[in-house]
């Protein structure tokens, strides 16, 4: 079959012009006008990716079907050609390009590394930029009260509603959505991200892919990895600056001046990221360099800051360019894998400030995350600060550090080691100790452990002995300080005391000023 005919332009689209729809506009548009010739292998090649769960397979085939559409519509002939290969080659661009050289056709494409390589080929090139476009089919389920929507075939589509920890599930209509309506929104994402320079596929697997669109983070998944389509979109509703959070001036001041490696623990939908973006741009706004991990790329940050992706590259990868670029702080968004903790640890004890931001139902569990991955010892090098966040505000902050004493509870001084204290900064009030015992790291609340009682029978029985002692109380361990020129006779202070310790079951700490 003859390809080029006596005054018939003859075009060949690479796979940029049909993913992202730059054949099918120039088509309706009427810029073009002879022949399109669509080789065979690339048909196969979408195909191909389609049997593997590739979103591209499924919008490739469903452009190529649209143009064709079209150009029948507007008199533009249509031809599946042949390439000079066999099977599907895997490079196939290199060999659309090629096809158009041999053919003197008219290579239409929307990726400047293809033209500048045809253009070396003396291949005329057509291109031509790919059109910015909106989610039109999702953005209609939003209102501003929308925090996500939930869309699955055979289900009527959800809207989460509210904010975080204050939130409701509504339905947005009754009617269930059709497999073709999911697919519809799916394609309509996915050719939006390839479109838009703010946009991004972040993951692209075969059972599910994961889009950043703006301010919109959607996850699509499909079968076999899920029992129907479905489509997961979420929009942050608000964008807080850190002095929105009302923060203790203590705190404030410890952010500023010594919290270098911070945790930052909530449940899922809590503000975490929120807050973590937040954190950012406040490093920033102090002169700071701030750089950040995460998969996908959601926070929404000034250009002065450098989002790097998981994705992308791999943690080695990330390991060298943070150490090289050596920047101030690094905000590590949605630490899950041992390899995001090992990066985190290896960072931190560079000497690179490392905010980590963690999902933890309790503040206590985002240090325990790391008890199997470091020694016992260095936690309090890696970790200073745990910021636990709930219902979108500070609820909880935690100062983490090393000191070798006695363990709430032993009696005997033979056993004092090293103890991790983790402690409510805004009070100082010890909450909980990590230690060895024999072959294991435990994890032991402190207070809670009838500190009341101690509270209200030991405090008054220690004061008619020592009345100007300060007395601080730690679960069973009693810190008494006495100044030296209020004590008679220590002999006989450490024999009452001794007593009352063995009366009460406590241990007794006396310190002398």
């Amino acid at each position: 079959m003859s390809i080029r005919l006596a005054d018939v332009e003859v075009y060949v689209p690479d796979t940029s012009a049909i993913l992202n729809g730059v054949m099918r506009r120039l088509v309706v548009d009427g810029r073009i006008s002879g022949r399109i010739v669509v080789p065979k292998q690339l048909i196969a090649w979408f195909e191909a990716l389609a049997n593997r769960g590739r979103s591209i397979g499924y919008v490739g085939l469903e452009e190529l079907k649209l143009l064709r559409e079209f150009c029948d519509a507007r008199g533009v002939e249509f031809v599946v050609g042949d390439l000079p290969v066999r099977g599907v080659p895997e490079n196939i661009d290199s060999e659309l390009r090629n096809y158009a050289y041999e053919m003197s056709a008219v290579l239409v494409t929307s990726s400047k590394i293809q033209r500048l390589a045809a253009e070396s080929m003396g291949v005329r090139v057509l291109f031509e930029r790919p059109s910015v476009t909106r989610l039109s089919l999702l953005e209609k389920y939003f209102d501003e009260r929308t925090m996500s929507v939930h869309l699955k075939e055979g289900a009527p589509p959800m809207a989460k509603k509210g904010w975080p920890g204050h939130w409701y599930l509504e339905p947005i209509s009754d009617e269930p959505l059709t497999r073709e309506e999911v697919e519809m929104i799916a394609e309509e994402v996915i050719e939006a991200a390839r479109n838009t320079p703010d946009a991004v596929v972040e993951v692209d697997r075969p059972g599910s892919t994961i889009v950043q669109f703006g301010d919109y983070r959607v996850v699509i998944t499909r079968p076999p990895m899920s029992d129907g389509w479905e489509i997961t979109a979420v929009r942050p509703l608000a964008k807080p600056s850190l002095e929105d959070y009302r923060l203790p001036e203590k705190l404030m001041k410890r952010l500023e001046s010594k919290a270098e490696g911070i945790l930052i623990a909530g449940a899922p939908g809590m503000g975490k990221t929120t807050f973590a973006q937040a954190l950012a741009e406040y490093y920033m706004r102090k002169g700071k360099i701030v750089k950040t991990i995460e998969s996908p790329r959601d926070m929404r940050l000034p250009p002065e800051i450098t989002q790097y992706s998981k994705v992308y590259a791999d943690p080695d990868e990330l390991h060298d360019i943070l150490l090289l670029s050596r920047p101030d702080y690094t905000v590590f968004d949605e630490m899950r894998t041992d390899s995001d903790f090992r990066l985190y640890i290896d960072l931190r004890l560079a000497g690179i400030g490392m905010i980590g931001v963690v999902h933890a139902t309790a503040p206590i569990d985002a240090v325990q995350r790391f008890l199997r991955r470091v020694d016992l010892g260095v936690i309090p090098s890696i970790i200073d600060t745990v910021i636990f966040i709930d219902e979108g505000a500070v609820k909880k902050v935690y100062e983490v550090a090393i000191t070798v004493k006695l363990p709430t509870g032993l009696r005997e001084a033979e056993l004092a080691r090293p103890v991790v204290e983790v402690r409510d900064f805004l009070t100082g009030r010890l909450e909980y100790e990590i230690y060895t015992f024999g072959e294991q790291t435990v994890v032991v609340r402190v207070s809670g452990l009838g500190v009341s009682w101690l509270e209200t029978k030991l405090k008054k029985v220690l004061y008619a002995i020592v009345p100007t002692a300060e007395i601080r109380i730690e679960g069973m361990n009693v810190y008494i300080t006495v100044p030296k020129e209020d004590v008679r006779s220590v002999k006989r202070l450490r024999r009452r005391l001794k007593r009352i310790e063995k009366e009460y079951g406590i241990n007794i700490d006396l310190r002398l000023v």
